[in-house]
């Protein structure tokens, strides 16, 4: 009997539950120091709650390989199995350290599609350019130098390069970038973590004040990063990073053959999406998760790129009754 098909709108509600109960989950350890406790709450949570809906889901981008991973690792399978067949990309907390350290910007993060329709990104580094919509298809390019991109897109806003905001990544290896960065008189917003918030920023740029995220980081944050964009609106272009033959292994494994080859939003996220982000501490995208006695309550951005649709949802949670 073949699987019924993907029915997004029917899904979004209950992929919503599925971040917010991971970031529920994760509220205990917000600021106590222990980041690996914080991750696996979320993770037990998140697991939970998927396998309560009525999806063949599997799993593409997760916690790691089977090896490394004891649940929510790449290729397993999660939902009842009597619903659609769905790939799943997940982070089930997006920033543990900043849990840990009660810093701003930590996520729950998820997206869903038909299956086949996420790219099975191999964990290694991807660099990755960002910007928000309204602008022509390649006005800024991975082939263009840093100082290049701010002139274009200043160029495309009818603006001063001094009037664009780039989103980074706080690395050493992103140093000479930086450098660059400043000769053009822009500004620089830097984050410690959590660069699938800091290319979300690019897509609402009126709230965040970010105009274009550039660097590298981990590329499956940057596919959960492309599916969120291709349900808001924005441009992305990525390339993988490789260091060594181990990790052109990994993506061998994962069907990459073309090394050099610079992915589009859509290639990383095709088709119907829906994506689902709960914050965790306070951030540019979402609250983080609020206490009073009795109560915590989550915001939740939930997204689907058929329609374009935006949805903030706001969670009252009463603690200690079930969800």
């Amino acid at each position: 009997m073949p699987s019924p098909d993907f029915n997004d709108r029917m899904l979004s509600l209950g992929l919503a539950r599925v971040s917010e109960a991971a970031a529920l989950a994760s509220a205990g350890w917000i600021g106590r120091g222990d980041e690996k406790a914080a991750d696996q709450a979320a993770v037990n949570a998140m697991r939970d709650q998927l396998n309560r809906l009525d999806i063949a889901g599997r799993v593409v981008i997760g916690e790691g390989e089977r090896d490394e991973a004891p649940m929510l690792y790449i290729g397993e399978e999660v939902g009842t199995g009597s619903g659609p067949e769905v790939d799943i990309a997940l982070d089930p907390l997006e920033g543990t350290t900043l849990t840990a350290k009660d810093m701003p910007n930590a996520l729950t993060v998820i997206a869903m599609a038909g299956r086949g329709a996420m790219l099975h990104a191999p964990d290694v580094y991807m660099d990755k350019l960002a910007i928000g919509p309204g602008f022509r298809t390649g006005v800024v390019t991975l082939d263009m130098s840093p100082a290049e991109r701010v002139s274009a897109l200043a160029s495309a806003k009818g603006c001063s390069t001094r009037d664009i905001t780039v989103c980074v990544l706080e690395r050493p290896r992103h140093e000479e970038m930086i450098a660059e960065l400043r000769t053009t008189e822009c500004a620089i917003r830097l984050i410690t973590d959590g660069d699938v918030a800091g290319i979300i920023h690019c897509a609402d740029s009126a709230r965040t004040g970010i105009d274009m995220y550039m660097g590298s980081g981990g590329a499956p944050e940057g596919v959960l990063a492309a599916a969120a964009l291709k349900c808001m609106g924005g441009q992305m272009y990525a390339k993988l990073i490789f260091r060594n033959d181990d990790e052109k292994g990994r993506a061998e494994k994962a069907g990459i053959t073309n090394f050099n080859r610079v992915y589009t939003r859509d290639d990383l996220a095709s088709g119907d999406v829906i994506f689902a982000a709960t914050g965790v501490t306070d951030g540019s995208v979402v609250d983080g998760i609020k206490r009073e006695p009795g109560y915590l309550t989550t915001e939740t951005i939930l997204m689907r790129s058929k329609t374009g649709s935006v949805r903030r949802m706001v969670y009252r949670n009463p603690v200690g009754r079930s969800a």
